[in-house]
This record gives C-alpha cells, sequence and structure tokens, in this order.
C-alpha cells in the first residue's frame, strides 16, 4: 500500500473512532424504559399473610417492599393473624378497594377459595405464595409440597429402614392446608413402596411448638423405639427438637422450612437431621417477577395460569457452610 493509502486508511479508521466516541458520549435512548416505569408507576400491591412476625412472610414481605419503592408502588399488608375469618375480611375490604394485585397467603384450600376468585372477577391479579387455595388464579409461587414430603420421607426411610424398629412419626401442622395436603401425598409416594416401615402416629401440631412438643413427647412415650420423625414445618418443629432431646433417645428429625438460619443452626447442633428448603429470598424474587409480569403484560385479571415452583435446598452436616442460609436479623439492612 502507498503512504497515500496508508494516510487515507489511518485517516478513516480516526473518523470512524470520533464518531463513536461522540455516540457514546451523546449516550443511547431505551425506547423501552419509559414504557416499564409507567407499567408500575401508582400501582398498588397489597399482601395478605396467613400472620406476619415469621420468617416466612417477613422475608417476602421485605423483598415486596423494595420493588414497591424502587418502582413507585404502593404496598400494603393486611396481617389476620392467624385467623382465617380475619383474612377473608381483608380481602373482602381489599375485593371492594381494588388494588391492583392481591398476594395471598392461604392457611387452607377452602376458606379464600371463592374471594379469590371474586378477585379476579372485579380485575385484581391474584398471586397465591407458598400455600394455594383450591382455586386456580392467574399465578402461583412456591414450594413443590409433593417433592418436599416426598424428600423428607425418603430422608426417613433411608435411615429407619432394616436394623431399626421402622417407626415413625408424622408431624403435620394443619391437614387442611395446601402444603400438608402436598406433602402428605409425597409423604405417601414414598412410604408405598416400604411396607417396612409403620407409621405409628400421623397428628396436626396446628404450627405450634408447644403442640407439637406434646405429640411428640406422647408419642416417645408410646413408642421408645421410635426411629425418626417427619415434621412439616421447622418453626413448629422445633417443639419436636426438644422432646427428642429430652427423650434422650436417638431419634431422627427431618423438616422443611424457609432456610432461615436457624435452620442451619439446629443442623448443625443436631436437632434437626436435615432440613428440605425453599428459600424464602429467592421467592420473593419470583413474586416481584410475577407481580411485574402480570402489570406489564396488560392481559386481564384471571387469564394467566403461571406456575413457578421453588427449588429445593437440602440442609444438613454434610452441606453445611456459610452463607447457606439466610437471616431474617438482617432483611432491614
Amino acid at each position: 500500500m502507498s503512504n497515500r493509502g496508508i494516510f487515507a486508511a489511518m485517516a478513516m479508521a480516526l473518523s470512524l473512532a470520533a464518531m463513536t466516541a461522540h455516540a457514546i458520549a451523546a449516550g443511547m435512548d431505551d425506547p423501552r424504559r419509559n414504557d416499564y416505569f409507567k407499567a408500575f408507576a401508582g400501582k398498588t400491591v397489597a399482601f395478605v399473610p396467613v400472620t406476619m412476625g415469621i420468617d416466612l412472610t417477613d422475608g417476602w414481605a421485605s423483598v415486596l417492599k423494595r420493588q414497591a419503592d424502587r418502582l413507585g408502588m404502593k404496598f400494603e399488608i393486611r396481617d389476620p393473624h392467624f385467623s382465617a375469618d380475619a383474612g377473608a375480611q381483608a380481602i373482602t375490604s381489599l375485593i371492594s378497594e381494588k388494588p391492583d394485585v392481591l398476594i395471598v397467603h392461604n392457611p387452607d384450600v377452602q376458606s379464600y377459595a371463592r374471594l379469590l376468585k371474586r378477585a379476579e372477577e372485579a380485575g385484581i391479579h391474584v398471586i397465591q405464595v407458598n400455600m394455594r387455595s383450591n382455586y386456580n388464579s392467574d399465578v402461583y409461587v412456591g414450594a413443590d409440597w409433593i417433592g418436599i414430603g416426598e424428600a423428607e420421607t425418603q430422608a426417613i426411610v433411608d435411615k429407619c429402614g432394616a436394623g431399626t424398629s421402622g417407626k415413625v412419626a408424622i408431624l403435620e401442622g394443619q391437614p387442611t392446608s395446601g402444603s400438608d395436603s402436598g406433602m402428605m401425598k409425597g409423604a405417601e409416594n414414598v412410604l408405598s413402596k416400604h411396607p417396612e416401615i409403620k407409621v405409628v402416629s400421623n397428628q396436626g401440631a396446628d404450627w405450634d411448638a408447644t403442640k407439637a412438643h406434646s405429640i411428640i413427647s406422647t408419642v416417645i412415650q408410646q413408642n421408645p423405639d421410635l426411629c425418626g420423625v417427619v415434621g412439616f414445618w421447622d418453626v413448629m418443629d422445633l417443639g419436636a427438637a426438644a422432646a427428642i432431646k429430652e427423650s434422650g433417645k436417638p431419634i431422627l428429625l427431618v423438616t422443611s422450612g424457609g432456610g432461615e438460619q436457624m435452620a442451619c443452626d439446629n443442623v448443625e447442633k443436631g436437632a434437626f437431621y436435615k432440613e428440605i428448603a425453599y428459600p424464602v429470598l429467592e421467592q420473593g424474587r419470583d413474586l416481584t417477577d410475577m407481580v411485574a409480569m402480570v402489570l406489564e403484560d396488560g392481559q386481564p385479571a384471571g387469564k394467566q395460569k403461571v406456575v413457578i415452583y421453588t427449588p429445593t435446598l437440602t440442609i444438613s452436616k454434610e452441606t453445611l457452610h456459610p452463607g447457606l442460609c439466610w437471616s431474617a436479623k438482617n432483611l432491614g439492612k
């Protein structure tokens, strides 16, 4: 190439570089950005939990509140404090107030079913979290309860087969809840393949640690050779763990929960053999994604039928490491 050609090529390169630098300096607009934020500005998201003050609901609410603040939405909580009647009244009032999205944590499969249908008929998008009702709303975000029931029961079966009494207790929370019905189906799926396992007790403790303690204490008295307990919620199962400790017997307790730090602490000290966790903060992110989806999509309430099952996390002495569990005390930080 001649000198003239070289100089021409260099000039062109410099010109392109200058044009690129100018484009970068001028910036580039995103044509979808304004529409994105308009979809959320001024919208209202209402949350009706079973109760506040537990790791699950506090965790979800924390993530939802951050999203609402970031996108200019209003976030409301109507706390029924474990009362299905109060929860039904809260949902009835919200149907009249017409929030854009209603997130509901059902106490059982029936109490709110008709109300959730009414809410969607009134144009309110309904997202059910972790415990569903008999009504199939726009979205369900939560645990795969059948899968969790299978995983918990299999963990006990693996340790309570040949060479042991084969005796196992099941500690439910509220048998009419969506979580319990799913976990029992999962437990039955596993137990049907293991006739050597004998379920000596299957009782509900109403999510109460004191009742759980009383139930498992009695079961151990009646069955001093009990091998294992399949528990349905870690907070409740702290009572079962205390009963086992008091008995002085090597009874294994497998539970499920939101993967908060107390789960890791209790696995580390041996109170829980394992926890099959549905990480709460990951569920919170799924909830915020679904809030964004129903508001952006523009479809009428009740037209979308979306399910997001939370990937589970097995917490055991083999899997423990710093950061495995999240901490409720850090939610406000």
